[in-house]
C-alpha cells in the first residue's frame, strides 16, 4: 500500500479492510490527513466527528471502538449524501449517526456531553456550488474559525474528555491558545514529516478539557526513503489498509 492516495485513487474512492468510501459528491476526497486522524485519534463511548465529510474518520473510529457510537455532523449537502451512503453501505451503521448541521446549531442541539470529539478543519467549509470553490475553501477555516472550534468542542465536552486534530504545522500557534483558552489543554502532539529529508508538515494534537498530568511531544516519519510506509505508520493503519 503506497503512503500517500493518489488523485486517480481518490477518484475511484477508496475501499478499505471493512468498508469502502464513495466519494463523487464531496470537494474533500480520502487523504492521509483523515487515515492519520482516524486511525490515531482518542476514542470512548460517546464520540463526535466535527465535518465528516465522506465519513471516512466516523467510520474508522467505528472500527476501532467496537462499543463507540458515534454522531457525524456535516454541513456540504454533497458530503452529506456521500458519508450517508458509505455508513449505509458498512457493517458500523448501527452505531454512526449522520447529521446534516453546522458546529455552531449543533452546539445547542446535543443532548449530552461527548468522551471524545475528533476534527480535521480542512472539512469545516459551507456548501458551495463550484467544486474548484469547494475545494479551495475546504483547506481553510474560513467558515468555522479555530477558536470557534475550540469554544464549542469544550462545550460540548465532558470533563476529562478529550479533542483531536490534525492541522498544518505552522496553525498548531494558532489553535493551542485558543483551545487553552477555552479550558482545552494540551495532551499529545505527534510532528508529521512524510520523509526524514522533509520539514514537519503537519500535526496530530489531542487536547483534554481540564489539566492534564503531562504533555507528550513525538516526531513520526510517514515514509522510508525507498517509499514504503514506515513501521510507526504501518502499525498505525494496518487494520485499515488492505495491503
Amino acid at each position: 500500500m503506497p503512503v500517500f492516495i493518489s488523485d486517480r485513487l481518490a477518484k475511484m474512492g477508496f475501499t478499505f479492510k471493512k468498508f469502502h468510501i464513495t466519494q463523487h459528491r464531496t470537494a474533500m476526497k480520502v487523504g492521509t490527513d483523515g487515515v492519520l486522524l482516524g486511525a490515531w485519534a482518542e476514542g470512548g463511548a460517546h464520540i463526535l466527528d466535527i465535518g465528516t465529510g465522506t465519513g471516512l474518520i466516523a467510520l474508522m473510529m467505528a472500527q476501532r471502538f467496537p462499543s463507540a457510537h458515534i454522531d457525524a455532523i456535516e454541513m456540504d449537502e454533497g458530503a452529506l449524501a456521500d458519508a450517508r451512503l458509505n455508513i449505509m453501505r458498512s457493517p458500523f451503521k448501527d452505531r454512526i449517526s449522520v447529521i446534516g448541521v453546522t458546529l455552531q446549531r449543533y452546539r445547542t442541539q446535543a443532548d449530552r456531553p461527548y468522551d471524545a470529539i475528533a476534527c480535521n478543519p480542512h472539512h469545516l467549509i459551507n456548501s458551495l456550488k463550484n467544486p474548484l470553490q469547494q475545494r479551495a475553501a475546504a483547506r481553510h477555516t474560513d467558515t468555522l474559525s479555530y477558536g470557534e472550534l475550540a469554544h464549542h468542542a469544550a462545550g460540548l465536552l465532558k470533563e476529562g474528555g478529550t479533542l483531536s486534530v490534525i492541522i498544518p504545522a505552522e496553525n498548531k500557534g494558532i489553535l493551542e491558545p485558543e483551545a487553552l483558552f477555552n479550558g482545552l489543554s494540551m495532551q499529545k502532539t505527534v510532528r508529521i514529516r512524510t520523509k526524514g529529508s522533509k520539514p514537519v508538515k503537519r500535526c496530530l494534537l489531542e487536547f483534554t478539557k481540564g489539566m492534564p498530568d503531562h504533555c507528550t511531544v513525538s516526531e513520526e516519519t510517514l515514509s522510508r526513503p525507498d517509499g514504503t510506509r514506515t513501521e510507526w505508520y504501518k502499525q498505525l493503519t494496518d487494520a485499515f489498509y488492505i495491503r
